[in-house]
């Protein structure tokens, strides 16, 4: 392995049930966006077998979410298209099915496909695939152990259950917006979201969590169950230790720019040549601070000594720090700091990120093959396994790329079928 990056061709890394923590399940993925296609994702990487269910004309809507696009290529109908950089991001080591499920032909070979698989995801409205039969009620007789995830922008319940939801919008109705921008009294005061659809992501991380769990029950129960995961319950969860200040101290947490909220310094410095964070998170490391920055006594001012008073006197603290900060360069405060044991580093910019000698050494990077020649890049699932680890066997598919293949050994279609199906444009 290229200690800058990792690259796979599919044809020559197949997967390997026996050695994958999850080699022996088999994913139906009707999820389009994000946070589903990011859940099957993390399934798939630690060896799940997915059936990414896509329709015919145009598949998952992130396949047009460019500019960027990688390079036009062949769908499974022969058309010619490009695909965003986007729907890479989410739809590695899948296998793309070609099915209108509108049509009850098409309905009925995702049917079939669900009878044979462990965990179905998707994310349409709220009750919207009842009418094709592909409702957890009408799957699960067909399959009780069947473990049927539902994403949705608000749950099943409750009086928002039946709007759609997107990331921006919950960032704004689950809160986070209301502490991440600059305060009222500073420069660019105003709301900001977050640089990256968190929301989604988060509740793609708490759907794969509660898909385990739920493999888990059905191996001492024998039966499937539903999960409801939203994203505005997802993202009410992640405002952590800011809930935690509302819940107990009856504070409305607002917005604080770069400070935290609870430790002090913690937080981005202007420097001679640009910007540091700053992270102490305890008194010692203070200490060690004020120390490497020549400002002998400080620590044991009654104003500082403590995470606590720090709070209360940020302001002056700042109005200490910051002129020695910026009399000092970036390489050379960082330097000085790690060398101190102080918590610090740099603002990177993304490219600078995978530029970093860290995320060489961690093999971030990882680039897939597809069955077309054109290579991919991806980024690697981000925990390592010791025994079983993720493994990279599939570039993100071109659309219905496995249509026909999976068809015939799922299924046993035979070619007249499957020319009768794409005659009719079921597939």
């Amino acid at each position: 392995m290229n200690e800058e990056r990792r690259s796979h061709d599919a044809a020559e890394n197949p997967a390997d049930p026996g050695s994958a923590a999850l080699g022996d399940l088999r994913v139906l993925d009707l999820s389009r966006i994000l946070a589903g296609p990011w859940a099957t994702q993390a399934l798939a990487d630690l060896g799940a077998e997915v059936l990414k269910i896509e329709r015919p004309e145009g598949g998952d809507d992130t396949r047009t979410w460019g500019p960027p696009f990688m390079s036009p290529t062949l769908d499974g109908r022969g058309a010619e298209r490009e695909d965003a950089a986007y729907f890479t991001a989410a739809n590695r080591n899948k296998h793309s099915l070609a099915i209108d499920f509108s049509q009850p032909e098409g309905a009925a070979l995702v049917r079939r496909l669900a009878a044979r698989a462990d965990v179905l995801v998707e994310n349409f409205k709220l009750g919207g695939l009842r009418r094709y039969g592909l409702d957890y009620e009408s799957l699960s007789v067909l399959n009780p152990r069947l473990i049927y995830c539902s994403i949705t922008g608000f749950g099943q319940v409750g009086p928002y259950a039946a709007r759609a939801g997107y990331d921006y919008l919950i960032q704004g109705m689950g809160g986070l917006m209301s502490i991440t921008g600059q305060p009222e009294d500073a420069p660019g005061a105003g709301p900001v979201k977050v640089g990256v659809a968190v929301c989604d992501l988060f509740t793609g991380l708490y759907a794969t969590t509660s898909i385990l769990a739920a493999l888990r029950w059905r191996e001492r129960s024998g039966r499937g169950q539903h999960i409801d995961c939203s994203l505005f319950a997802s993202t009410v969860a992640i405002l952590a230790n800011q809930n935690a200040n509302h819940l107990v101290g009856g504070a409305a947490p607002g917005r604080m720019g770069n400070k935290h909220p609870n430790v002090m310094p913690y937080s981005v410095y202007a420097v001679a040549d640009g910007h540091v964070i700053i992270a102490c998170g305890n008194d010692r490391q203070f200490a060690r601070l004020a120390e490497a920055l020549g400002l002998d006594g400080l620590s044991a001012d009654a104003r500082f000594e403590t995470n606590a008073a720090r709070i209360r006197h940020r302001e002056a603290l700042d109005a200490v720090l910051q002129p020695v900060l910026e009399a000092i360069g970036k390489d050379e405060l960082i330097a000085r700091l790690e060398t101190a044991g102080v918590p610090c580093g740099p603002i990177n910019t993304i490219p600078e990120v995978f530029a970093d000698p860290q995320v060489a050494a961690l093999g971030m990077r990882v680039d897939l093959d597809r069955d077309d020649g054109e290579t991919i890049p991806t980024v690697a699932y981000p925990a390592r396994l010791s025994a079983t680890p993720a493994s990279y066997r599939r570039a993100p598919p071109r659309l219905g790329a496995d249509t026909e293949t999976v068809l015939r050994s799922a299924l046993g279609i035979d070619d007249t079928d499957l020319n009768r199906l794409r005659d009719d444009g079921v597939i």
